[in-house]
This record gives structure tokens, C-alpha cells and sequence, in this order.
């Protein structure tokens, strides 16, 4: 049987306030193409599909667009688990219809544990590989709540209770095991040892909870995991895997190669395994330097080998602050201008501490809110040319008449 391992998506998310739509869709209609072009027969997805609990009517969208392409081709079943974004009732809304079209839908931790373990089998009806769909398990799931408990208990009890949680799942499989089926274990957590980029949100407070590649049950001929979006094994395990997201998801994943996992099993194991990298069709870069610096990368860029236009997040070292670099930076694009940016200074000298810049005695609460606000603009604008700030000053005064009127 040849399974499919992916994971995620965050559909509906945003970088930047821009929408991710459109990669998301050339994602979708690759993976369909993928499937079929690969004669997948399986379909894990490992958590995180939505990027929010409230997903969009667009992102919705995309979603049962991609499982109803799906419908009548090689790939007969989808196992898919929440994510610790995903909103439990949200993906659970439709389990019971989407089950009639061999979509396996585990929102959340079910009352019966039993219900996570999903028999797929081939074309005749016979059992060819068990999927242990287990979801994201919050603390309410695993642990019971003790007052007072040190940070280090409750990493204990949380970790016990994540390994406890996959433990209970060997008695259950014991006899699948028996007969030479193979067997996949799923999660959404965080794997100690692992890589995480920027744009992962702790999955527990401090990332409590990390379990080890050796504190998964041996049983598990394949270990599906999803969370990091950085694709990666586990401790150096082979068969214990992130698949990573399908697209960057901010600038700190500029540099890394997204994939999808795809395995084979035959004669009740694992027989092997490929990572098939994704094809990106919007480039996320990052530029850091002077403004002189910069201006050359943008100057050489070339996106030709995109179809959609580039997005580049732009760090400007500098001693004064730039009150104009987005003209500037607009000006020496020339004809690239549908390239979108979004633009950092990083200051080289610190700026100084208000309380540094007020004469010895003189105390803050002495001060007018405008003189404040001034004072602060010198600071940031230290060429002493009010002309720098005065837009910001006038700005100040209209938003102090608007308090005035409202109390």
C-alpha cells in the first residue's frame, strides 16, 4: 500500500496581512495531481489544516474542494487529525458524512480510544494497514490539573500522559501486529530534539510535553507527526517523521525545502520511504544590510522562475532612522514594482532611553503629553531637524483633541 504523509496547511493564513491563497491552491492541486500521478492509495494529514479555530469561508472552501477532487480516484481513504490551531468542533462538524466518502476525521481525543485506530483496507475488503489517528492532545486530554505543582511536575505528568496516551494504543493493535499488518501512528506535538522555525506557536505553555523518538512504542512501523514546519526525522529514527508545511509560512523559512513524505509498505512492513519536495511558485527572501546593500539586491533580483511575484522582507541596518525608505527602496525597483516588501530598521546604535534625554531634577510626570511625544521624536529622529517629525507632532495633536472630546 502506498500512503501519503503531509501536514500543516494553515489554510487562511496570512503573512503580513496578505493573503496566502493562491499558494495554497497551487499546493492543492499539485498534491491532487501527485496523488494520482503516484497511485497513492492513503492520505495522512497530521494536524493544523486550518490556521485559525474560525476558518474563513474561503479557506473552507479550499479544503472540501480538495477532498471532493479526491473523490473516485486511487486514493481511497484520508485520515486526517487536528492540530493544536485546528478548533475541535470545526473539523468534527462533518465526520459522520465525510466517513461515507472514506474520510476519517479525528478532531480531538474521543471518549473511546478505539475510536483513533482506522483499519484501511485494499480494493477486496482486506485489512492491508492500521492508522492510529491520534490528535493533538491538549491538557485537559492527558492530565489532571494539580495545585501548586512545580514547572518540573507538571512537564513530568504532561509527557507521561502523552506516552501513556500511544501505550494504550499497543494492547489494541496487538492483534493487527499478529497477523503481519503494518501499523501508523500519527501525532501533532512536539518532538524533543526537533527544529522549529518562527512561525510555530508554542503547542504548551514553555513547549511542555516534548516526548522522545525512543518513548514511542515499537510497534509503530511509521510515525506521522505534524506541528514543525520544518520537515525533519526525530532523534536520528528513520521511520519517525515531521512532513513539514507545504509553503513557507514566514521569513524564517526562506532557506528550507518543503515536502511531502510518501511510503510504501509490503509484506507487513515498511519498505521505503521518499521525500518528494514540494514546487514553490512564490519565493519568500530576505535581505539584511545597509540601504546600499540592499539596493543592490534589489536592483539584481530576478523572480523569473516564479509565477507569482515575490515577497522580500527587508532589514536595513542603520544608525538614523529612515523616514523615507519605502520611496527609496520603491524608486530603485524600477520595473519590479509588483514585487511586495515589508521593510525593518535595525537600529546599530541604540536609541536612548527618554529618562537619558531629560535635564538632571526634571521628572517625567513634570512633563505636557506633547512634550513627551517630542522629546521621543528627537530621539528617533537625532539629525534635529523637526521637519523630520513634524507630520508625527500634528498627527499627536489631533489625536490628543479627539481624547479631549470623547471624555
Amino acid at each position: 500500500m502506498r500512503v501519503l504523509h503531509t501536514s500543516d496547511w494553515h489554510l487562511g493564513k496570512r503573512l503580513e496581512q496578505c493573503e496566502r491563497t493562491d499558494e495554497h491552491q497551487h499546493f492543492l492541486d499539485w498534491l491532487v495531481q501527485t496523488i494520482q500521478e503516484q497511485q497513492v492509495e492513503l492520505l495522512i494529514i497530521a494536524g493544523d489544516i486550518f490556521d485559525t479555530g474560525s476558518p474563513s469561508n474561503a479557506a473552507l472552501k479550499q479544503y472540501y474542494d480538495f477532498l471532493w477532487h479526491l473523490r473516485g480516484s486511487c486514493c481511497r481513504d484520508i485520515v486526517i487529525i487536528g492540530g493544536n490551531h485546528d478548533s475541535v468542533s470545526t473539523l468534527n462538524a462533518p465526520q459522520a458524512l465525510l466517513r461515507y466518502f472514506n474520510v476519517h476525521v479525528i478532531g480531538g481525543a474521543t471518549p473511546n480510544i478505539q475510536e483513533e485506530i482506522i483499519p484501511i483496507s485494499d480494493a477486496t475488503g482486506i485489512t492491508q494497514l492500521v492508522v492510529c489517528a491520534v490528535p493533538f492532545l491538549r491538557d485537559k486530554d492527558i492530565r489532571l490539573s494539580v495545585p501548586g505543582e512545580t514547572y518540573e511536575e507538571q512537564e513530568a505528568r504532561l509527557k507521561r500522559g502523552i506516552c501513556a496516551h500511544y501505550e494504550d494504543l499497543v494492547t489494541h493493535i496487538q492483534p493487527y501486529k499478529e497477523q503481519g499488518v503494518p501499523v501508523i501512528a500519527m501525532g501533532h506535538l512536539f518532538a524533543a530534539g526537533s527544529s522549529a522555525s518562527d512561525s510555530e506557536k508554542e503547542i504548551h505553555v514553555g513547549n511542555l510535553g516534548q516526548i522522545c523518538g525512543d518513548q514511542f512504542p515499537v510497534e509503530f512501523d511509521y510515525v506521522a507527526l505534524g506541528h514543525l514546519h520544518r520537515p525533519q526525522k526525530v532523534n536520528g529514527f528513520q521511520h519517525i517523521r515531521y512532513s513539514g508545511s507545504p509553503i513557507p509560512l514566514s521569513f524564517s523559512e526562506v532557506e528550507d525545502k518543503k515536502t511531502i513524505i510518501i511510503l510504501d509498505f509490503a509484506d507487513g512492513q515498511l519498505t521505503r520511504l521518499e521525500e518528494v519536495q514540494v514546487p514553490v511558485c512564490r519565493k519568500l527572501v530576505r535581505f539584511r544590510g545597509d540601504l546600499d546593500k540592499i539596493k543592490r539586491h534589489l536592483t539584481t533580483f530576478d523572480n523569473s522562475d516564479y509565477t507569482l511575484p515575490a515577497w522580500i522582507e527587508i532589514q536595513v541596518e542603520t544608525e538614523n532612522f529612515i523616514h523615507d525608505l519605502e520611496n527609496q527602496l520603491s524608486d530603485c525597483l524600477g520595473g519590479k514594482n509588483h514585487l511586495q516588501f515589508f521593510t525593518r530598521q535595525v537600529r546599530l546604535t541604540p536609541a536612548q532611553a527618554l529618562e537619558t534625554t531629560l535635564p538632571e531634577m526634571q521628572q517625567l510626570h513634570e512633563l505636557q503629553p506633547k512634550d513627551v511625544f517630542r522629546k521621543k521624536c528627537e530621539t528617533a529622529f537625532p539629525t534635529g531637524n523637526q521637519n523630520d517629525y513634524n507630520d508625527l507632532l500634528n498627527t499627536f495633536d489631533e489625536l490628543l483633541e479627539l481624547m479631549h472630546q470623547q471624555e
